[in-house]
């Protein structure tokens, strides 16, 4: 029986889903987490062979010697995941320590986490990126900015969504951040890019070949949902773009990915500039796991598939049989609390029951860039899935104007 190490299989709150089809195929699924096991799920600890509790996930001496515990309890071990980007460094560093082949190793790290990285393997997959400098002095900013012009973006090299990302329209903006950014932190500056989101979502074997894939469209911008304290939407697209698809398999190649879910993200121009010709598929960036929140899900929804299942046999058997069915967009909407909104949520809820399928609160640690409210629904046109965009977030007249 092939061991699989599960790091934090209770956050998000769906990755329970993965564990239950990593075992349904005959895997033995160990789970290490810091949440005391009464406080797991029912339906996690059914899909768990053991749990481990650390007192933080932070501390890798801990969780160094909970795989060693399994190791010592069970055997080697086959596989290690978190499929969480906040993790992905310390999954490299547990398996380069137990001698995990399996999944990414600290040597591949440069290229798959550091945004400065990545723009040589999008460059050999012949797609173009942004312009980009690394923070330095003041006058190397200025000297870069006088290539590319105002605004431009600032962000950590390695970092992780939209956190500290910062959108510079004057020198003064530029000085103020210089003078107030984390000092040990390495920030890379872009040249600013008008354009939508367009991911390419996919589920890879071991020979780098998709045995699924969709998309999503992100219509606002993540940086100014957590800046602005705004609302959140998003979209899985009804069918893929065949260019965003193209652009997607050839990251997949040039990146080396195996045996992976990942979420590459593309900017699609919405007007000419430095880049290209509006509408021309650019890169953003590469994140070797699965979108994040309940984009599982809605995945699921939007292809009438089973991503949790799909990505479980390509662990186990490296291929899948699990058919798609109807496609339809499925759409997301976050709703940030304390706005006036003009149709309530019992309103919207009524209004779209037949569409909705899911409506929850949105827990605190990805309410930043999601909102606080979510609602998922599905939709068979555009045009009716952005009539309920515009319920969804339609703010009163009145209030807005006070």
């Amino acid at each position: 029986m092939k061991n699989f190490v599960f790091i934090s299989p209770n956050f998000p709150t769906n990755y329970w889903k993965f564990c239950r089809e990593l075992k349904s195929n005959g895997l033995r699924v160990l789970g290490v987490g810091d949440c005391p096991y009464y406080e797991l799920t029912q339906e996690l600890r059914d899909s768990l062979d053991e749990y481990y509790k650390v007192t933080s996930l932070e501390n890798y001496e801990e969780v160094y010697r909970a795989v060693a515990f399994f190791i010592s309890k069970y055997g080697r071990i086959d596989w290690l995941e978190s499929n969480n980007e906040y993790w992905l460094e310390r999954d490299a560093r547990l398996r380069v320590d137990f001698h995990i082949l399996s999944g990414w190793q600290v040597e591949d790290l440069a290229r798959i986490k550091y945004k400065s990285g990545m723009k040589e393997y999008y460059r050999q997959a012949g797609i173009r990126t942004a312009r980009w400098h690394i923070v330095d002095t003041l006058e190397g900013c200025l000297s870069f900015i006088s290539e590319v012009g105002w605004p431009v973006i600032v962000k950590p090299d390695n970092g992780v969504g939209a956190s500290d990302t910062h959108k510079l329209a004057d020198e003064a903006e530029l000085k103020a951040f210089l003078a107030e950014k984390f000092p040990d932190v390495r920030y890379i500056m872009e040249e600013f890019v008008t354009a939508e989101v367009n991911s390419y979502d996919a589920i890879i074997d071991s020979e780098g070949n998709p045995l699924f894939e969709t998309g999503n469209v992100t219509p606002n911008s993540i940086m100014d949902i957590v800046n602005n304290n705004d609302n959140s939407l998003y979209y899985i697209v009804k069918d893929l773009a065949e260019d965003v698809r193209a652009a997607g398999r050839a990251a997949v190649k040039s990146f080396g990915v195996h045996s992976r879910f990942v979420h590459f993200e593309f900017f699609r121009l919405s007007c000419d500039q430095y880049m290209g010709k509006k509408g021309d598929v650019v890169a953003l960036e590469v994140n070797m796991r699965p979108c994040g929140g309940f984009s599982p899900d809605m995945m699921n929804f939007a292809n009438s598939t089973d991503v949790y299942k799909i990505w479980a046999d390509m662990i186990a058997f490296n291929r899948s049989t699990k058919p798609q069915g109807e496609h339809n967009f499925c759409a997301f909407a976050g709703r940030r609390d304390g706005k006036p909104f003009a149709v309530s949520h019992e309103q919207l809820c009524e209004k779209y029951a037949r569409q909705l399928r899911m409506v929850e609160r949105i827990p605190d640690a990805l309410s930043g860039a999601m909102g606080n409210q979510m609602y998922v629904g599905l939709f068979p046109t555009e045009e009716e899935m952005n009539a309920f965009y515009a319920d969804a977030v339609r703010e009163k007249e009145e209030e807005k104007a006070e």
